[in-house]
C-alpha cells in the first residue's frame, strides 16, 4: 500500500525552506531600512571599539592644538615685540627730553655766565680799594699850575695795589711831567681816566684793562708832597677835559 507524504500545515519547514524565508526576509527588511535602523547600535558599538587612531582623531587633535601652541607663540611674540618697540621709544623719548634739559641748563648757565661777566665788565670800583679821597676837586692853592686841583686825591700808602676803576685801553703810560709815573686809559664808555704819582707802572699802550686790574703802585713820583694817587676823569686824553671824579664814580655806580 502506498503512502502519501503528509503535507498538513502542522509540519514544519524544511531548513532549506526557513533559509530561504530568512534570507527574503532580510531582503525585505533592508528594503525597508529596517536593518539599517537596527544596525546603528551596532555599528556605533563597534565604532567605539575602533581606536581613536584608526579614526584619525588623535591626529586631528595634536595638529589643533600644535596650531593653537603656534598661534599663541607668536602672539606672545608679537606682543613682546610691541611692547619692546614701545619701551624703546618711551627710552628714545626720556634720553630726548633729558639731553633737552641738560642743553636747556647749559645754555641757560651760559647765558648767565655772559651776562654775570658783561656786568662785571661794564662796572666800576675804587682805583684804590677801601681808600677815601684826601684832597677834593677843585680845591684850591700854589701847588696846581692851574690854581685848583684837577682831580682828586685818594689815600694810599706807598705801594699801594692800583687798579682800573673799569674796563678800557690804556692810551698813556709813563712819565707824565707833574704827574710823575701816569696811566691815562680810554674806558668803553668812551670817557678817560687819569692815575698820578705812580711809584711804578704794570700797563703797557694798546693794553686793555678790566675793572680791578691792578696797573701799577702808588706813590710820589713828580709834583707830591707825599705818597697818594692823583685820580682823575676826563672827556678826552688830553690836560683840561676834566670833570668830578667822585660824580663820575657815583654816576657808575662806586661809593665814593
Amino acid at each position: 500500500m502506498a503512502f502519501t507524504r503528509a503535507t498538513g500545515k502542522h509540519r514544519g519547514s524544511s531548513r532549506m525552506a526557513r533559509r530561504s524565508v530568512g534570507i527574503a526576509g532580510a531582503a525585505t527588511l533592508a528594503t525597508t531600512g529596517v536593518i539599517g535602523t537596527l544596525a546603528s547600535p551596532a555599528l556605533a558599538a563597534d565604532t567605539d571599539d575602533r581606536s581613536a587612531e584608526d579614526t584619525g582623531l588623535t591626529q586631528v587633535i595634536t595638529e589643533d592644538s600644535l596650531v593653537d601652541r603656534i598661534n599663541a607663540q607668536a602672539a606672545a611674540q608679537e606682543q613682546e615685540a610691541v611692547e619692546a618697540i614701545a619701551k624703546a621709544k618711551a627710552e628714545a623719548e626720556a634720553k630726548r627730553k633729558a639731553e633737552a634739559r641738560a642743553k636747556e641748563i647749559r645754555l641757560e648757565r651760559e647765558r648767565a655766565a655772559r651776562e654775570a661777566e658783561r656786568r662785571r665788565l661794564a662796572s666800576f670800583q675804587l682805583p684804590v680799594a677801601g681808600s677815601y679821597v684826601s684832597t677834593g676837586y677843585k680845591a684850591g692853592g700854589s701847588l696846581w699850575s692851574s690854581g685848583s686841583h684837577s682831580g682828586v686825591d685818594f689815600h694810599a700808602a706807598y705801594g699801594s695795589r692800583v687798579v682800573s676803576v673799569g674796563s678800557g685801553t690804556v692810551v698813556e703810560a709813563g712819565w707824565g711831567g707833574a704827574y710823575g709815573n701816569n696811566i691815562v686809559i680810554r674806558m668803553n664808555d668812551g670817557t678817560y681816566t687819569q692815575y698820578g704819582h705812580l711809584a711804578s707802572i704794570g700797563v703797557y699802550v694798546g693794553q686793555t684793562v678790566e675793572p680791578g686790574q691792578q696797573i701799577g703802585v702808588s706813590g710820589s713820583t713828580g709834583n707830591s708832597t707825599g705818597p697818594h694817587l692823583h685820580f682823575e676823569a676826563r672827556t678826552s686824553p688830553e690836560y683840561g677835559s676834566d670833570i668830578n671824579p667822585v660824580s663820575y664814580l657815583r654816576a657808575r655806580g662806586v661809593a665814593v
